[in-house]
């Protein structure tokens, strides 16, 4: 099975390009009885539904690949060399995780760690393919455009102790601290989520994976963000069904903020 799929523009596209590293689902044969099947039966750390929340994307021109795998096969959205993204004493995940986030062992034989060779196959079957994808379209916007975004798409529980001691924000942007993205790209997308009811965060306490901090080159015009949301914006109170009425409002911000930022990225560098 290709480990990712790729939804193309139904119009003229834009330089946007959306990834959605999280909301896989599948775990190849080749490793699924190593796992405890009553947690892989719903893999509890999946950005649930994002992917369909973000449907719209091609019918305004944007481009989305979406991963189809599971991130506790292997984590798109982690350093290939497993570095971790933040040392505040949060929990964190590794790249071929071994527990979820509540600290639950993942595998039948509670292993501390995966084998290096065993995480070198998954780099080269799942992940490397997708990180590929990802260059092959980001090259493809800018040839055309001359300058691109990425946009990456995430949510989470509203309550994760192990990660944050209260209740996240409805919505919260990361530029790596102000690295990846030009300031006005952040700027537009900023005002314009917070023109809505949603609560916005900037950079706290999430700023962007490696995802963001990897592809964001602004002095080769070349943005990324990333947006991370409460699931209960689209999803019922439990976090468990999609919410059609909470999903349909939250599309028609994320609409209305992408093509803010389309155009903002557009006019750039213009006289």
């Amino acid at each position: 099975m290709n480990p990712f799929s790729v939804h193309l523009p139904q119009v003229s596209r834009i330089p946007i390009l959306l990834s959605v590293p999280h909301c896989g689902t599948a775990f190849p044969a080749e490793v699924r009885n190593d796992y405890k099947s009553d947690l892989i039966r719903q893999p509890d750390d999946t950005d649930w539904f994002v992917d369909q929340l973000y449907d719209f994307a091609p019918s305004i021109g944007i481009t989305m690949i979406a991963a189809v795998y599971s991130r506790w096969v292997i984590d798109l959205n982690r350093d290939p060399e497993n570095k971790p993204l933040y040392s505040d004493g949060r929990i964190i995940t590794g790249l071929c995780p071994v527990t979820n986030f509540l600290g639950e062992h993942l595998y039948i034989d509670n292993r501390k760690e995966v084998a290096a060779h065993e995480v070198e196959r998954r780099l080269d079957s799942y992940y490397w393919p997708y990180h590929q994808k990802i260059v092959d379209l980001l090259h493809s916007l800018k040839a055309e455009f001359g300058k691109v975004l990425l946009w990456d798409c995430h949510s989470i529980r509203q309550y994760v102790k192990t990660v944050y001691d209260t209740k996240f924000p409805d919505l919260i942007l990361g530029d790596a601290d102000g690295i990846s993205a030009s300031p006005g790209l952040t700027r537009v997308a900023l005002d314009t989520m917070k023109s809505s009811t949603y609560s916005v965060n900037y950079n706290f306490p999430f700023k962007g994976g490696y995802i963001t901090r990897h592809y964001g080159k602004p002095l080769e015009k070349q943005h990324a963000l990333q947006l991370e949301m409460s699931k209960v914006n689209y999803m019922d109170d439990t976090e468990t069904y999609y919410a059609d009425a909470r999903a349909g409002q939250m599309s028609v911000l994320l609409n209305n903020t992408l093509l803010a930022v389309a155009s903002s990225l557009i006019k750039m560098d213009e006289p």
